[in-house]
């Protein structure tokens, strides 16, 4: 039996499937559709009854905190019915003998209607929109599966959410398209009022295998081709300095855009709340719609499925040896151009599944991103500096704006 290592400190972490992979659109660069070609076998990819209760049971049972997250994530969530997610709900209620309990659902925002937003605003859910921007970004990607676009129906689902007073919050997606247009794609969410934003680089490699999925394991090499639509690391950083820059000056205190977030974390030594930004990973598993158990929704591959929970149990696999090696080697693989960084405070490599890059010495295992990144930190260090100070004195960083016009930054350069 695979020894397993389970410590209070550590919460316990899964984001769940229950449409697997199904989808109403067809984005290009999306890395969730094609998972659905590792369960080809399996004609009705969607979470049972049983297993929504089995799951639910068990996940606040393995919880040590007094409140119990849960992320319902897809492929599609909102692919299943509203029925689905009210079960969910009475299961919470059954066996979370009063703790505290919060949802959060991530959807491309298409399938939104004014039902599902009462139950939304009723249970208190937070909703995460996936958008990439103004309509001519969003719909050079994201589209149905006939090739039609899709913003109109988000920004119809968005209008929605805001008139029953739901809390959403935007993924973003960056990509070698709208990485271009910085300032237009963060004016954007300022104008629709969105306040809290998460900017995500899209990089996918291709490598054809034998079961027809087609994007590379973080394990594959050279011989994977990068994926058009991958943005690149100068588009990356140019992209973060530029928003940085407007942010900073104008927005601090009144739009959170979390990477932003994370580097002052990260500037502070606290935990940044983003796993690709902190020391280790490994503590948010994913479990697909028949059980399975994988160690990142980034490495749905069969190389990282720790188990099934038919078979496991959830602590039994987010705690294994397997697991812990997994969070582990985000510091134990760095090269030494890493090692040897400025900011290896601030990033700590990244994801690993960007890794597949060369360093400057030749060394396996750089960060695809990591020039976009170099100049990002490099670019905000002084003013991360003063918000540290402003924090570390119980003021808030909010400040660093009068900072500004004060001429703080001319006096500090």
């Amino acid at each position: 039996m695979e020894k397993t290592t389970y410590t209070l400190s550590k919460p316990l972490y899964i984001m769940t499937k229950p449409a697997g992979s199904l989808c109403n659109l067809a984005c290009d660069y999306c890395y969730y559709t094609e998972k659905s070609k590792l369960y080809q076998h399996t004609p009705k990819q969607i979470m049972s009854d049983e297993l929504l209760e089995r799951f639910i049971k068990e996940y606040i049972n393995s919880q040590t905190t007094p409140e119990i997250y849960f992320t319902w994530h897809g492929g599609e969530t909102m692919m299943r019915p509203l029925e689905f997610y009210k079960k969910a709900v009475k299961f919470q209620k059954m066996y979370g003998q009063g703790r505290r309990i919060a949802n959060s659902i991530q959807t491309n925002g298409t399938l939104i209607t004014e039902e599902w937003c009462r139950f939304f605003h009723e249970e208190n859910w937070l909703v995460g929109v996936s958008i990439d921007g103004p309509q001519e970004f969003h719909d050079e990607y994201r589209k149905s599966k006939r090739g039609k676009p899709s913003f109109v129906q988000v920004m119809n689902g968005i209008k929605l959410l805001n008139k029953f007073q739901v809390e959403w919050n935007a993924m973003a997606v960056v990509n070698d398209y709208n990485a271009d247009y910085p300032l237009e794609f963060y004016h954007f969410f300022k104008e629709i009022g969105c306040h809290y934003i998460q900017f995500t680089p899209v990089v996918e490699r291709i490598f054809k295998h034998p079961d027809g999925r087609i994007l590379a394991t973080p394990t594959e090499g050279a011989e994977a081709k990068l994926a058009d639509f991958s943005v690149t690391p100068e588009q990356w950083g140019k992209f973060l300095c530029t928003i940085f820059d407007e942010w900073v000056r104008n927005d601090v205190g009144d739009y959170y855009i979390q990477i932003f977030d994370a580097t002052l974390a990260n500037w502070v030594g606290v935990l940044p709340g983003l796993c690709s930004m902190a020391e280790t990973c490994g503590h948010a598993g994913i479990m697909e719609f028949n059980g399975d158990v994988y160690s990142c929704d980034h490495f749905v591959f069969p190389e990282y499925k720790l188990g099934n929970i038919y078979q496991k149990n959830l602590i039994e696999m987010m705690f294994c040896e397997k697991q812990l090696k997994f969070g582990e080697a985000k510091k134990s693989t760095l090269t030494q151009q890493c090692k040897n960084c400025d900011f290896l405070f601030a990033c700590h490599g990244e994801c690993p599944k960007n890794r597949f890059a060369l360093s400057k010495d030749g060394e396996n295992g750089q960060n695809y991103l990591c020039a976009g990144y170099h100049q990002f930190f490099k670019h905000v260090a002084p003013y991360m500096d003063f918000m540290k100070e402003e924090l570390k004195n119980e003021r808030p960083p909010a400040n660093v704006m009068q900072w500004i016009k004060d001429g703080g930054l001319e006096r500090e350069l």
